[in-house]
């Protein structure tokens, strides 16, 4: 398997990425080919080339449902990322005291949840009329 830092590198891989997540959250149950093709403005065989790379990455999982693939995000391989980049939040750059392990995982929390919550409201605003 690909590292994973090398496969998210890649921009219309991030781009890609993101797309599934907003139409996840969007409750879409998988993207199409066509539909990435579409909404990124990028070649069907380059579209098809990256998704490849997310597949075999396994940050994308697929349903076929006849000749149609359905892509759809799969998260739990960025928990590497998120593990590896943990420990460069917490660094007490100003030399204060660090914050008690309790304290760091409620403030992981309330981010994650903060940055879900602007996630959807950004992806709602983007469906309302004349954006």
């Amino acid at each position: 398997m690909a590292d994973i830092f090398d496969v998210i590198a890649d921009g219309t891989r991030r781009d890609i990425l993101q797309l599934l997540l907003d139409r996840a959250t969007g409750g879409e149950r998988g993207t199409s080919v066509s539909q990435i093709v579409h909404a990124l403005g990028v070649s069907q065989p380059t579209v098809s080339k990256h998704l490849k790379v997310l597949r075999e990455a396994e940050l994308v999982s697929v349903r076929e449902e006849g000749q149609h693939r359905y892509y759809s995000l799969a998260v739990a391989p960025l928990d590497e990322v998120d593990d590896w980049l943990g420990p460069f939040f917490s660094i007490d750059v100003e030399n204060e005291p660090a914050l008690p392990e309790s304290a760091v995982h409620a403030a992981e929390v309330v981010g994650r949840a903060a940055a879900s919550v602007k996630h959807s409201v950004t992806s709602a605003l983007r469906k309302l009329p004349g954006r």
